[in-house]
C-alpha cells in the first residue's frame, strides 16, 4: 500500500501488522487490496503442487526408490563405514608411510657426516679449466638428459643430483667448491634410497653455507632470472636447523638514524623476521629515548605466522627516526617482553633480543644485571647497521657479555648473509645433544620449489663430527637434510568415494594447520610461504569445531555427531547439516587424521558385477552411439585403473576410458575393481530410468529444456543429447554444487546462473535460460538408509513464469478467466493481471533471483536479489527471513596493486645535491662509498630497496595472495510464511513472504515501492577483498593492528586494542635444545674477543676456532661483517 502516491487519491492510512491484511486503499477506477493472508497460501499451495506433481512425474524420482534400485538389489550390497575403523587404518598407512621416508631420511644423514668427516680439505680446487663457473649450472654443463616424470611433474635425470646456490653467493669460494666435492659423494646414497623406495619425492640436503644439492637432477627454475632462493630461508630448514624461538627485535629510530641508514634498518629487520617460522614467537620494537611495539595491539610476543609478520613488516616501514639514543629503554622493553610471567603462549625455548643501531657509546650493563646475568638466558645480538665512524666496542661488548654476536651491515649487500648467521649460533646446543636432537621433524605444509605442489618435508640436522685444535666436539651444524612427500601421496591413503560427495578426511598440524583438507586449495602458488590454513579457517567455525581442534592438537582420540554450518562449493550458499566427527593421532608424528561423515554416507554401495554378459549390456550405455536415443555421458575423471590417461576434456577422458575397456576387464588387477564396478552398474542403473520415464515424456509440454541424473558412482546423463551441450555442470558429481547440497536438503533444490551486477545482460527472447533444480533418491536397504543418486530437470524460464503467474493469481482452478476488477467491484491483486502494481518473486535460500512476474527482470534471474530489489530485500533480511553469514578466504588470488608510496614516500635513501657532486671531499666520504655500492647493487637487482624478494620463481607479477571477505546468506528457521509493513516515511508498502514446502525457495509479494527515500543497508553477496585485513588475518589482535597500521580507528571504539581476540590454541615442539654449559665459540681463546672479515656476501670465515676437513678459513675482505666473541657462553 502507497502512502501519498499520487494513483491513490487522497486517501492516507497507517497500517500495523497486526490489521495490516485489512488496510484497503481507494482508487476512483475501482477497488484493489493486496492479497489476503489466505490468498497467499493458497498461491504458495498450487505452485507446490504443481511442481511436486510435474517434478516427480518427469525426473523419475518415485521409480528409482520403488522400483528401479529394487530390481537391481541382486546386483549390489550395502557396506558400512565404521568411521573408527577407518580413521584408525588410514593413520596408520600414513604413520607406514612417513615411517619409510623417515629411515631414508637418517640413513642420508649419518652417511653425509661420515662424508664430510672423511673429506680432505682443498686449498686450491678449482674447475677443470681452471676457470669458475656456476654449480647452478653443472647439469646443463654435463649434458643431463632429461626425462618427464609424473610423479615429479617435471624434467628429471636419476643418475645424477643438482645443486643450486643464491646469486648473492660467491661461487668460486673454496668453502663452496670444498662443499659441492664432498655433497657430490651424496649422489649414492640418494639412488641407494630410491632404490629401496621407488615413491621417494626430492631428497635435499640444506648446507649452512648456502648451498642446496638436491635429487634427482632437473633444471633449476627460472636460470636465466637472479636467482635469490636461499635454503636456509626455507621454512624447512629454519625448523631443521635450530629449536623454537622466542625474539624480541628493538630497532634504534634515535634522531641520528635517517635515509640510508634507517633503510637499511627497516630492509635487515623485515629480513630477519623471514628467518622465523610457524614455531617460533616475536615482536619488534622501536626504541630512542624510551621504546614501545611498532604494533601498540602485539602487546606481547605474537606467533611468527605469515599473517603476523606482514602485520611487522608494514608496521616496520612506517617508522620515523626522532629523538635521542637510549639502549637502556629498549633493553628494557625486550627483557620484560621475554621474562615476564604473561599467560600468552610462546616458545618456550631459545630467548634472544635482537638489536639494530647505528652506533652508541652506552652499554646498559645495569640492564644485564638485573634481567640476565649470572644465568644469561638470553642471548643479545647486536647490529651495526650503515656506513658511520662511530665506536663499535660497546655493541661488540654486549654482544660477547650476553651469548651473543656482534654484526655490522654497511650496504644492502651485507644483509642477507648477516640476518641469519644468527641461526649457527642457536644450532649448537642441538650440536652438543648428539643423537638426543637427531629427530625427525615434520614440517607444515607449503608449495614445492620445485613444482611438485604441496609437500610436507621431514628434516633432520646434520651435525659436523670433525674435532676441533683442541680435540674438543665441533659445535658447527653442517646443514639439514630432506625427504619430500607430496600430499597426493598422503590423499591415496584416504578412502574417497565410499565416503560419498559430502564425507571427507582430513589432518592437521600442532599449530591447527590443515596439511588434508577438501577447501585447502591456494589459489597461487608461492613458495617462499608455508601454506597456513587453520583448521577453523578451512570451515566454518563454532565452538563444536574449536573444541575438536583442540584435542586433535592435543593426540586424542575421540569422535563427536554435531549440527554445523556448511558453505557450498560455488561459495554461494549456506546449508545446516548434521556431521560426525572421527578423530585420532598419526603415531610417531605430531599430526593428527580426522574423517567427516553425514549420516547418509555411515554406509555405501558396492557393486557386485560377476557376470560378464551384464558387464557388456551396461558397458554399451557409455558408448556415443546410444547417446541420441538415450542421453549424452558425462563420467567423472576419476584414476579407475592405472593405465587410463586423464583428460580435462570429458568427451576425449570417455573415449579413452572406452579403448581401455576394450582391452581389461573390470576384475583387471591393475583396475579399482570398487570404482569401476560402481561405475558401471549406475550406468545401468541410469539406463533404466531412461526406457521407464525419460523416454516416454515430451519434456515441452511440460516446460523443460532437459532431465538428468547423477550418481556415486560418477555418472552424469543428461536427456536429450542436444542438451549436453548446454550442460555446464562439473562432470565429476561430488565436485558439483547442486549434487552435493541436494544430498544435504530435503526437497527440491533450485538454482539459476549465477550473475552479477556486471554481467551483459540477457535478451529473454533470444538466449534460452535455464533454471537447474534437483532432488536426491533416497533409498533404504536392509535398515540402512543411502542417498546414492541425485535427479532433476533444467526449467525453461520463460514457460515457467508463465506458469508462475497464473498459479499466483486469481484464475479459477478451471482456467475461466481473470478475476477483474470493475468500478463497482472490490478484489484482490494477483501477480498475472496486476503486474503493473503487484511485485511476485520466487528467491532461492541463497537469496537470488529464480522466477519474477515483472518481464524486466528475467535478464537478473540469478542475480542477488538486493540487485533487483534493494530495499525489499533489506526488509527481509531486516525481518529475519534471511541471515547472513561473513567469513574470510585466505587462499584468494587479487591483482597486484601498483605501489601506491612510490611518488609520496619520505626520500629513504640517500640523495646528493649538486654542491656534493661537486665538493671533491664529498668524493671521499663514505656517503659516496655507500651511494656507489646501492647504484651497483641496484644494476643487478633492479631496485635498491624492494621490499618483495626478485621474482626468481617465475611468479605472475600481475598476481598477490590476499584475503576477501565472503557473504552468504540463508533462510532462517522463521515459520513458513509471514507478513510485514516496510515504512520509510513519506511511503510505505506492504510485504508477504511464504516459504514453498518441500523446495529452497521463498515466496515473496509485494507492493511497488513508489518512493526511493528509503535510508537503507544494500545488501551484497559479492565477496570483496578485506582492506583492512593483512594477508591471512586470524587470530591476535588482528583487527586492531590493522586499523593502527592504515593511521585510523573505528568510529565505535575508543581504542580497538581493547577488543582484542584470543589465540588460538596450538602446541609447540616437545624437546627444546637451547642451552648447554659446554656450549663455546672456541676453548682456546676465552674471554677474548676479535674482529673478522668476509668477503662480500659470504661467511667463510672459521667461526668456532680450527676447522678441520672441509672447513677452513681463508682470505679476509675489504671491510668487516661479523665480529666474534671467543669466550666461553
Amino acid at each position: 500500500m502507497a502512502m501519498g502516491a499520487p494513483s491513490y487519491g487522497a486517501v492516507s492510512l497507517l497500517c500495523i501488522q497486526t490489521v495490516l491484511l485489512v488496510c484497503v486503499s481507494t482508487s476512483a477506477a475501482g477497488t484493489h487490496h493486496f492479497p489476503q493472508h489466505y490468498t497467499m497460501i493458497h498461491w504458495a499451495a498450487r505452485i507446490e503442487k504443481e511442481l511436486e506433481k510435474v517434478l516427480q512425474h518427469v525426473t523419475g524420482t518415485q521409480q528409482m526408490k520403488s522400483q528401479i534400485y529394487n530390481e537391481k538389489r541382486s546386483q549390489f550390497e550395502i557396506k558400512r563405514n565404521n568411521p573408527k575403523d577407518l580413521v584408525e587404518r588410514v593413520a596408520r598407512d600414513i604413520s607406514k608411510l612417513l615411517n619409510s621416508k623417515r629411515k631414508a631420511l637418517e640413513k642420508l644423514a649419518k652417511e653425509a657426516e661420515q662424508l664430510q668427516k672423511d673429506h680432505e680439505w682443498q686449498d686450491g680446487v678449482t674447475t677443470e679449466d681452471g676457470e669458475e663457473e656456476s654449480p647452478v649450472e653443472s647439469s646443463s654443463s654435463l649434458e643431463l638428459e632429461f626425462v618427464d616424470d609424473p610423479n615429479f611433474k617435471n624434467k628429471v635425470n636419476y643418475s645424477s643430483s643438482a645443486v643450486q646456490i643464491p646469486t648473492d653467493i660467491y661461487k668460486g669460494s673454496p668453502v663452496i667448491l670444498n662443499e659441492l666435492n664432498w655433497t657430490q659423494a651424496l649422489e649414492r646414497v640418494f639412488i641407494e634410497n630410491r632404490r629401496e623406495d621407488s615413491s621417494l619425492r626430492w631428497q635435499v640436503f640444506g648446507s649452512a653455507t648456502g648451498v642446496t644439492r638436491y635429487y634427482p637432477a632437473t633444471p633449476w627454475r627460472a636460470p636465466n632470472k637472479i636467482d635469490l632462493y636461499d635454503v636456509r630461508r626455507r621454512p624447512w630448514y629454519i625448523q631443521g636447523a635450530s629449536s623454537p624461538k622466542d625474539m624480541v627485535i628493538i630497532v634504534d629510530v634515535s634522531g641520528s638514524v635517517s635515509g640510508l641508514t634507517l633503510k637499511l634498518m627497516k630492509t635487515s629487520v623485515i629480513k630477519m623476521l623471514d628467518t622465523l617460522s610457524d614455531d617460533d614467537y616475536v615482536n619488534v620494537a622501536r626504541f630512542n629515548d624510551e621504546a614501545d611495539a611498532v604494533v601498540p595491539c602485539f602487546r606481547t610476543l605474537v606467533q611468527a605466522n605469515v599473517r603476523n609478520k606482514k602485520i611487522f613488516k608494514k608496521a616496520v616501514m612506517h617508522m620515523q627516526a626522532k629523538g635521542t639514543t637510549d639502549y637502556k629503554s629498549g633493553f628494557t622493553f625486550a627483557f620484560e617482553q621475554l621474562l615476564n610471567e604473561s599467560s600468552a603462549p610462546r616458545a618456550n625455548c631459545n630467548k634472544m633480543i635482537m638489536m639494530f643501531t647505528d652506533g652508541g657509546e652506552d652499554r646498559a650493563q645495569e640492564i644485564f644485571e638485573k634481567y640476565n646475568w649470572p644465568n644469561k638466558t638470553v642471548r643479545v645480538f647486536t647490529f651495526s647497521v650503515g656506513q658511520h665512524n662511530y665506536d663499535v666496542t660497546p655493541l661488540q661488548w654486549i654482544a660477547c657479555a650476553n651469548k651473543g654476536y656482534y654484526f655490522e651491515i654497511p650496504s644492502i649487500g651485507a644483509i642477507r648473509i648477516n640476518t641469519q648467521e644468527y641461526l649457527d649460533v642457536l644450532g649448537r646446543p642441538m650440536v652438543l645433544a648428539g643423537s638426543k636432537a637427531k629427530q625427525v621433524q615434520w614440517t607444515n605444509v607449503y608449495q614445492d620449489a620445485l613444482g611438485l605442489g604441496l609437500v610436507i618435508t621431514g628434516t633432520m640436522p646434520v651435525f659436523n663430527l670433525t674435532a676441533d685444535s683442541a680435540s674438543a666436539q665441533n659445535q658447527l651444524i653442517l646443514g639439514v637434510m630432506g625427504v619430500d612427500i607430496a600430499i597426493n601421496e598422503i590423499k591415496k591413503k584416504t578412502p574417497t568415494y565410499r565416503l560419498g560427495a559430502n564425507g571427507y578426511t582430513f589432518a592437521t598440524d600442532p599449530n591447527g594447520y590443515v596439511l588434508l583438507h577438501p577447501n585447502l586449495r591456494p589459489k597461487i602458488i608461492n613458495f617462499r610461504e608455508p601454506v597456513t590454513l587453520d583448521f577453523l579457517d578451512a570451515e566454518l567455525e563454532d565452538t563444536n569445531k574449536e573444541e575438536i581442534r583442540r584435542q586433535m592438537i592435543d593426540g586424542k582420540s575421540g569422535q563427536r555427531k554435531i549440527k554445523t554450518l556448511i558453505k557450498s562449493v560455488d561459495e554461494r550458499y549456506i546449508d545446516e547439516a548434521v556431521r560426525t566427527y572421527t578423530w585420532t593421532p598419526v603415531e610417531g608424528t605430531d599430526y593428527s587424521l580426522g574423517l567427516v561423515l553425514p549420516t547418509y554416507s555411515e554406509s555405501h554401495i558396492k557393486a557386485n558385477l560377476s557376470d560378464q554378459i551384464l558387464q557388456v549390456q551396461y558397458f554399451e550405455s557409455l558408448l556415443p552411439n546410444s547417446f541420441e536415443s538415450e542421453g549424452h555421458i558425462f563420467i567423472a575423471p576419476r584414476e579407475y585403473c592405472n593405465d587410463l590417461e586423464l583428460s580435462s576434456n570429458n568427451t576425449e577422458f570417455l573415449l579413452n576410458f572406452i579403448a581401455l575397456m576394450e582391452k581389461v576387464t573390470p576384475d583387471s588387477k591393475q583396475c579399482d575393481n570398487l570404482l569401476l564396478h560402481n561405475l558401471i552398474l549406475d550406468t545401468g542403473i541410469i539406463r533404466q530410468l531412461v526406457d521407464k520415464v525419460w523416454k516416454n515424456k515430451d519434456l515441452n509440454t511440460y516446460g523443460f529444456l532437459a532431465v538428468f541424473a547423477a550418481t556415486d558412482g560418477g555418472i552424469t546423463r543428461v536427456f536429450p543429447n542436444k542438451a549436453a551441450e548446454s550442460w555446464e555442470e562439473d562432470p565429476e558429481p561430488f565436485n558439483a554444487s547442486y549434487y552435493r547440497r541436494s544430498l544435504d536438503n530435503k526437497g527440491y533444490i533450485f538454482r539459476a546462473p549465477y550473475r552479477t551486477a556486471r554481467d551483459e545482460l540477457l535478451n529473454p527472447e533470444n538466449d534460452t535460460i535455464g533454471i537447474l533444480v534437483s532432488t536426491a533418491v533416497e533409498i533404504t536397504v536392509g535398515g540402512k538408509t543411502i542417498k546414492p543418486a541425485v535427479v532433476g530437470v533444467k526449467l525453461d524460464l520463460e514457460a515457467w513464469v508463465d506458469k508462475f503467474k497464473i498459479l499466483a493469481s486469481n484464475h479459477t482452478d478451471n482456467r475461466q478467466g481473470p478475476n477483474t476488477c470493475g468500478p463497482n467491484r472490490v478484489c484482490e491483486m494477483d501477480c498475472e493481471a496486476n503486474n503493473d502494481d503487484l511485485l511476485c518473486y520466487l528467491v532461492d535460500d541463497g537469496g537470488f533471483l529464480i522466477m519474477s512476474n515483472q518481464k524486466d527482470d528475467w535478464n537478473k534471474v540469478g542475480m542477488f536479489f538486493s540487485e533487483v530489489d534493494p530495499y525489499l530485500m533489506f526488509a527481509l533480511y531486516n525481518n529475519s527471513f534471511y541471515n547472513r553469514k561473513q567469513s574470510f578466504d585466505y587462499q584468494s588470488v587479487c591483482e597486484r596493486m601498483p605501489n601506491s608510496e612510490a611518488g609520496a614516500a619520505r626520500r629513504g635513501v640517500f640523495v646528493p645535491t649538486i654542491a656534493d657532486f661537486v665538493n671533491l671531499a664529498w668524493w671521499t666520504s663514505a656517503a659516496a662509498w655507500s651511494l656507489l655500492q646501492q647504484f651497483m647493487y641496484g644494476l643487478a637487482y633492479h631496485s635498491w630497496f624492494v621490499m618483495d624478494e626478485v621474482d626468481a620463481e617465475g611468479l605472475d607479477s600481475r598476481d598477490r595472495s590476499c584475503v576477501m571477505i565472503q557473504t552468504q546468506y540463508y533462510l532462517s528457521n522463521l515459520s513458513s510464511s509471514f507478513n510485514m509493513l516496510q515504512d520509510c516515511g513519506n511511503c510505505s508498502r506492504l510485504i508477504h513472504a511464504k516459504r514453498i514446502n518441500n523446495t529452497n525457495l521463498l515466496f515473496v509479494v509485494a507492493e511497488k515501492m513508489p518512493c526511493n527515500t528509503c535510508e537503507i543497508e544494500k545488501l551484497s553477496q559479492e565477496e570483496e577483498e578485506c582492506i583492512l585485513c593483512p594477508d591471512d588475518v586470524t587470530d591476535v589482535q588482528e583487527i586492531s593492528a590493522v586499523f593502527f597500521l592504515n593511521g585510523f580507528f573505528p568510529v565505535m571504539e575508543e581504542n580497538p586494542c581493547e577488543e582484542m581476540t584470543v589465540a588460538r590454541y596450538r602446541k609447540g615442539p616437545s624437546t627444546c635444545f637451547d642451552n648447554n654449559n659446554a656450549v663455546s665459540l672456541s676453548p682456546a681463546s676465552r674471554n677474548n674477543c676479535t674482529l673478522a672479515f668476509l668477503p662480500f656476501s659470504l661467511q667463510i670465515v672459521d667461526d668456532y676456532g680450527d676447522r678441520k676437513s672441509s672447513h677452513k678459513p681463508i682470505g679476509f675482505s675489504a671491510f668487516p661483517i661479523k665480529f666474534h666473541c671467543h669466550q666461553m657462553t
